[in-house]
């Protein structure tokens, strides 16, 4: 095993250990995060490979319109716009696409907020799995049935586009292909690295948000964001614009 590579098994079990914690003090875990999925983000920050955490019941919360999110806590904030998908059953470990299409029961956009301990964002793999993955929240828009996206699943979350606006003004954008070719193969890439690592497997009403479509941008209290979303089929992201 590469140095590298010891620092990130042993970057995993500390952060095992911190969920183990916050589980016990009361805090379940309700889904997982999947960090630098996008490769466009990987020369910005030096890490070249996803990375996984836990997201915890009280860093989850489902807005039905726009809401706000307090920044007061926080080191220095980013935001990431995400599809999340929630576990409908436990996926096989070498599941395809078609099948792991079959264990989810639905999708949602969202902004996950993540925050970083390091100065000036700058950290090592297993620096940012040590400190959960740098999740911080979770916030989700509408929850959609995966029917209303028709046969292939995996075919219309790749072509979703999605623009990132703060305040009006268009800060950047994206595409589902860019999270290693799309949401689905995401999670794919999440369910054998739980495999491997020997972590437990998603389970029945879990989140997975599947890692930003767009660059993560610095926030401050007093900011508007918002997304325009589109994509295959016709009308179904209206909802979560």
């Amino acid at each position: 095993m590469s140095a590298a590579a010891a620092d990130l098994h042993a970057a995993y079990a500390q952060a095992g250990a911190l969920q183990a914690q916050r589980v016990a003090a009361g805090t379940p875990v309700v889904g997982r995060k999947i960090g630098f999925t996008n490769a466009r983000l990987w020369p910005v920050y030096g890490v070249h490979q996803p990375i996984w955490g836990a997201v915890y019941a009280n860093t989850l919360q489902h807005l039905s319109g726009p809401g706000t999110y307090a920044l007061g806590h926080l080191h220095s904030p980013r935001l990431e716009p995400e599809i999340a998908l929630r576990i409908g059953r436990t996926p096989a470990p070498q599941a395809t696409l078609a099948e792991l299409a079959a264990c989810v029961d639905a999708v949602a956009h969202g902004f996950e907020v993540v925050d970083c301990p390091y100065p000036d964002w700058r950290f090592t793999a297993a620096q940012a799995v040590a400190v959960g993955s740098l999740h911080a929240a979770l916030l989700l828009g509408p929850v959609m049935a995966t029917r209303a996206f028709g046969a292939n699943l995996a075919d219309a979350l790749t072509q979703v586009q999605l623009r990132l606006l703060c305040n009006g003004s268009v800060r950047d954008e994206g595409s589902g292909q860019a999270v290693l070719g799309g949401p689905l193969q995401a999670l794919q890439h999440l369910v054998h690295l739980l495999h491997e690592q020997g972590a437990p497997p998603l389970s029945a009403g879990e989140w997975v948000t599947t890692g930003s479509l767009t660059q993560a941008l610095p926030i401050q209290a007093g900011e508007r964001w918002h997304t325009e979303i589109s994509g295959p089929p016709a009308g179904v992201w209206a909802a979560s614009a």
